[in-house]
């Protein structure tokens, strides 16, 4: 049998105790497979951007909020896109300058502006409320932050509307295709000279490349639209978003940043001319092939005939697979009890989730070697999200996460990138320190 990275990482993760028992489900990230994504990513916009144009590729922290995560992707030269307070401060703890630091989100606070602009960190307005709190803050304390705007291209949808940001009733930025909404931004611009990059992002897992090119190409045509109305090189940086679909059915890497970014090229061609600083913010496409959730098999058993394997993944790491599973299916891989990859025949069998409720299913009728009480599933592809988007249901501890690289002689080295919660953190956040708060309150 040929053993790939990931089968040697799941036994080592077992003879190293990081996932037994005690500690009935883990998460592992391939480190090497990260950097060599964050590679490919530079690679494919050097191959195609005229040389010497600024490129900033700003990792979307929501995809993996780990600070280690984070400071990798720092090493091999990429930012960080954050949209909350917390996202910032792990970035700045991760060591992420300011100045490789985008802030997005819909419902920025004063506070938060407040913060950005003192700091320097770029922001994109979402909305025409926001851009007036801006010009009040511009006024009061200048700043030198490079500031843009949200816009939507209002281009439509893909398969799953929960992840596509360029509908026509979008929340995210300014509709273009809205009545009047294109000459406010065109005269948003020209009143405020400090603001200087237009931004889109118009979708996430389900988007076709096609769709999302065209949405770069509307932003780069209101980009010149503008400067020509300007007179001058107003905006000078598009901030393009992420996106990149990523492929859940097998190992293979599907689309590529290469196959994006050529598209772009033969889309926009003057995108890549050198006329205009870019920034990017990938998330998914970066980490998910890298991940694996690996889960402890508890009990097997067997309803209506069909087998079941109770483990101890379920909707609290993988809550849209759970709950959406059309739109979020994962591939599951069976391990023995020793962490060996098992073989034998299919067995078609569900493997469900700890959570109290029926329908938590990581797979349901799935044909796998059968699972057995001490064997182990695997949650592949799981390395964007899985980790960082925890389900508190049934008040289940966060699992620990661990990087791994395997040398060449098999061996597997890991390093911690988050503990175990315990019940004493969990019980913590829970309150546990204001037992008699309520004691008095309502009695009569």
């Amino acid at each position: 049998m040929n053993f790939t990275d990931r089968d040697r990482a799941v036994r080592a993760a077992v003879a190293e105790g990081l996932v037994g028992a005690g500690e009935p489900v883990v998460g592992l990230l391939d480190i090497a497979g990260i950097r060599r994504s964050a590679a490919e990513l530079r690679a494919a916009f050097d191959e195609f951007t005229a040389p010497g144009t600024p490129v900033l590729h700003a990792f979307a922290v929501k995809a993996a909020s780990l600070v280690p995560v984070l400071r990798v992707l720092a090493q091999e030269g990429l930012g960080c896109e954050v949209a909350s307070p917390g996202e910032l401060a792990l970035a700045r703890a991760a060591g992420v300058p300011v100045a490789r630091t985008v802030l997005d989100s819909p419902a920025k606070t004063r506070a938060e502006l407040r913060e950005a602009l003192a700091l320097g960190i770029a922001v994109n307005a979402d909305n025409p409320e926001e851009l007036a709190r801006i010009d009040a803050l511009m006024a009061s304390a200048p700043s030198d932050a490079p500031l843009g705007l949200r816009v939507n291209p209002q281009i439509g949808g893909g398969s799953i509307g929960a992840m596509s940001t360029a509908t026509d009733t979008s929340k995210f930025g300014v509709g273009l295709r809205d009545e009047g909404a294109r000459e406010w931004v065109v005269r948003a611009f020209l009143d405020r000279p400090w603001l200087t990059r237009l931004h889109a992002h118009v979708g996430s897992q389900g988007m076709p490349m096609e769709l999302m090119t065209a949405g770069v190409r509307a932003l780069y045509v209101l980009a010149e639209e503008i400067n020509e109305r300007a007179g001058r090189r107003q905006v000078d940086t598009l901030d393009i978003g992420g996106g990149l679909p990523v492929n859940f059915s097998s190992d293979a890497v599907t689309p590529t940043y290469r196959e994006y970014v050529a598209q772009l090229h033969a889309t926009v061609p003057g995108l890549l001319s050198g006329r205009y600083g870019l920034v990017t913010e990938f998330g998914r496409s970066l980490l998910a092939k890298h991940g694996t959730v690996l889960a402890r098999v508890e009990y097997a058993k067997s309803a209506g005939g069909r087998p079941i394997a109770v483990t101890h993944a379920g909707a609290q790491v993988a809550t849209r697979t759970v709950f959406v599973p059309e739109s979020w299916p994962i591939r599951v891989a069976a391990y023995d009890a020793e962490g060996r990859p098992k073989t034998g025949a299919p067995v078609a069998q569900d493997v469900a989730g700890p959570c109290c409720f029926a329908g938590d299913l990581v797979a349901e009728n799935r044909p796998l070697p059968l699972l057995e009480s001490g064997d182990h599933a695997a949650l592949l592809d799981t390395g964007a999200y899985y980790f960082s988007t925890h389900f508190a249901y049934n008040s289940l501890p966060r699992p620990g996460v661990y990087g791994y690289a395997a040398d060449p002689d098999g061996t597997v080295r890991f390093a911690t990138v988050r503990t175990p919660q315990t019940l004493e953190d969990l019980t913590a956040e829970s309150g546990g320190a204001h037992a008699e708060s309520l004691h008095d309150l309502g009695r009569q």
